[in-house]
C-alpha cells in the first residue's frame, strides 16, 4: 500500500484572501464598527447564525436601543435579545440604506438645491427645486416650470438640506426595552441571516504511474450580506438544518461507516476557523481544512447501458478516478459537499486540468469513483445480437385479480395465464487503442421491471458478472493493448 502523508487541519488556518464584487461597497477591516464580541456560524444552505454581544449603557425604564452594523439581509423574525434586567417590548429593522436613489425618493414633496456648473466657464449657479417624482427619472418644479433631470453628462448635483428620516448609513436594528435598573452591561442579539455561505472545493493531483493522489481541501466563504463582520469567531457547519430533500451522492460506490475525528453538533460536522477573522462584505475568503499526500487511487473505465440497448456506433467509456476517504490508506476525514478538480502532470512536469465532479456530504471510510471525462481510446458498443420467445413450461404461473361488482360486493377470480418468455443475447464489443491493457467495468441495467420480473436468469456469460442489486449486473472486462474483445451474455426474462 502506498505511503499516505496526512496533514489534517481540524482547526483551519487562513491562507488567502480574494477580493470579489464591488470594492467601493466593501467595508475594510480597519473601519470603525459598532459590533461587539462576534460569533458567526455559517451553514451550507445560504444561512448563518450571528451572535453579537455589545457593552451598552441602558437607562432605567423604557428606552430605545440601536444596533448598527447588523446584516442587511437579517431575518428579523429570528431575533433574540438578552440583557440583564431589561426586557424587549418592540423591535424594528431599518433596512433603507443611505443611497442617492433613496435620498431622492425620500425627498419627494421636499425642496432641494440644484447646483449646475457651466462646462465652458466652470461657473456654478444654484436653484431651489421641489422634487415631484422619481419614477423613471427625477421630475422637479423650479418656479413655474417643470423640469426632468436628464442623465446627459452635464454637471448637475443635488444638495439636500438634511438626511431624510429613517435612512441609515448602515443596516440598523432597534429594540424598545424596559429596564429595571440603569447602567452599563452586556447586551446580546442573536439572529439568522442569508447572504453568508460556504462550500468546499478540492484540488487533487493524480499520479497515474504511482497510483496515488495528493488532495487539498479548501473552504470558500462568501459574504453578500451588505455588512462586514469584524474580528469574528467563525464556525462552519457541514449540513443544512431545516433543509428539505436529500443529499444525493451518486459518486459513492461504498458508503463509509467510520467516525471522523471532528467535533459534531447533532448530526453535523463542525469546521472551526482557528483564529478570529474579519469577513468583509462582497468578499470571498478561502481557508484550508485538508492536506493529504500519497492516497492510493486508481483509474476506472466504466459504462452503464440500459436494457435492450443497441448502439449504432461504439461509445466512449467514462474515465473515473477511484479513491477512499477511510482513515487507513485514504483521506482520513469526512468530506463536505463540493467540487473535486483533478490535475495531472504532463511529460514536462506541468500540472494540467483533466476534469472535475461533485460530491455530496461523504462519511469517512467511503469509496468514491468520480468521472473526470470520457476516454479517447477506449470504447464499447452494446448490441442486441439475438432475441427469441421461449416456452414457459417450467414457469407456469397464475395471477389473481379482484373485481368490484356494481352492487358493491367484492369477488375474487382466479385465471390461468401463460406468460411470455424471452431469451436475449447481448454482445458487447470493447476496443482499446492504448499501448497498455485496460479493464472496463460495464454495468448492464434495466433488469428490474417490478416484482413480477425479478425471476430473470443469466443462462450464459463469457465473463462472470456480479449482481450489484436487483436492477444492475456488473462485468469487469480486460481488453488487450491495441486490441478488441467481444463479450456475450444471454438472459432469460419475462420481458
Amino acid at each position: 500500500m502506498a505511503f499516505v502523508k496526512r496533514r489534517l487541519l481540524h482547526k483551519v488556518a487562513i491562507v488567502g484572501l480574494l477580493a470579489a464584487g464591488l470594492p467601493a461597497l466593501a467595508q475594510s477591516a480597519s473601519e470603525e464598527t459598532a459590533q461587539g464580541d462576534l460569533a458567526v456560524t455559517i451553514y451550507n444552505n445560504d444561512q448563518a447564525l450571528v451572535q453579537d454581544i455589545r457593552q451598552l449603557n441602558i437607562p432605567r425604564g423604557r428606552s430605545k436601543i440601536e444596533f448598527p452594523d447588523v446584516s442587511a439581509r437579517i431575518r428579523p423574525e429570528t431575533l433574540s435579545f438578552a440583557a440583564n434586567g431589561a426586557g424587549i417590548i418592540e423591535q424594528n429593522f431599518d433596512f433603507d440604506l443611505l443611497t442617492p436613489s433613496k435620498m431622492m425618493e425620500k425627498a419627494i414633496g421636499q425642496t432641494v438645491t440644484l447646483v449646475r456648473t457651466n462646462p465652458a466657464t466652470g461657473r456654478e449657479t444654484t436653484e431651489r427645486a421641489k422634487v415631484l417624482s422619481t419614477a423613471g427619472g427625477v421630475v422637479v418644479q423650479i418656479g413655474d416650470r417643470i423640469e426632468v433631470l436628464r442623465d446627459d453628462g452635464l454637471p448637475v448635483r443635488v444638495v439636500f438640506d438634511r438626511v431624510p428620516p429613517n435612512l441609515r448609513a448602515r443596516p440598523t436594528l432597534s429594540v424598545n426595552v424596559d429596564a429595571t435598573r440603569g447602567g452599563v452591561r452586556p447586551a446580546s442579539i442573536r439572529y439568522l441571516t442569508t447572504g453568508l455561505r460556504w462550500n468546499a472545493d478540492y484540488v487533487a493531483m493524480y499520479d497515474e504511474g504511482a497510483g496515488t493522489i495528493d488532495m487539498q481541501g479548501w473552504v470558500t466563504l462568501t459574504n453578500n450580506t451588505g455588512t462586514t463582520f469584524h474580528n469574528a469567531e467563525t464556525l462552519l457547519v457541514a449540513g443544512s438544518p431545516g433543509q428539505r430533500g436529500r443529499n444525493r451522492n451518486q459518486n459513492v460506490r461504498r458508503v463509509g461507516t467510520q467516525t471522523a475525528q471532528r467535533e459534531q453538533l447533532g448530526d453535523y460536522y463542525l469546521y472551526p476557523i482557528a483564529q478570529r477573522t474579519t469577513i468583509a462584505n462582497a468578499q470571498t475568503k478561502q481557508v484550508s481544512f485538508l492536506d493529504v499526500q500519497g492516497v492510493p487511487a486508481r483509474k476506472v473505465y466504466s459504462r452503464s447501458v440500459g436494457w435492450l440497448t443497441s448502439d449504432n456506433a461504439p461509445v466512449n467509456v467514462n474515465s473515473d478516478i477511484s479513491f477512499s476517504s477511510s482513515s487507513d490508506g485514504g483521506l482520513g476525514d469526512a468530506l463536505p459537499a463540493g467540487a473535486v478538480r483533478f490535475y495531472q502532470r504532463d511529460s514536462r512536469g506541468s500540472p494540467q486540468f483533466i476534469g472535475e465532479n461533485q460530491i455530496g456530504h461523504t462519511p469517512m471510510g467511503s469509496t468514491l469513483s468520480l468521472t473526470t471525462g470520457q476516454a479517447f481510446d477506449v470504447l464499447v458498443q452494446a448490441e442486441v445480437e439475438k432475441r427469441d420467445r421461449i416456452t414457459q413450461s417450467e414457469w407456469e404461473a397464475t395471477s389473481r385479480y379482484r373485481v368490484v361488482e356494481d352492487d358493491g360486493r367484492t369477488r375474487t377470480y382466479t385465471r390461468e395465464e401463460r406468460p411470455t418468455y424471452y431469451r436475449t443475447t447481448m454482445r458487447y464489443t470493447f476496443t482499446n487503442a492504448k499501448s497498455t491493457p485496460v479493464e472496463v467495468e460495464l454495468d448492464q441495467g434495466g433488469l428490474d421491471r417490478g416484482w413480477w420480473t425479478r425471476d430473470f436468469r443469466v443462462t450464459s456469460e463469457d465473463v462472470e458478472g456480479v449482481q450489484l442489486n436487483a436492477n444492475t449486473r456488473r462485468y469487469t472486462v480486460s481488453v488487450p493493448a491495441n486490441g478488441e474483445r467481444v463479450v456475450r451474455v444471454t438472459y432469460a426474462t419475462r420481458y
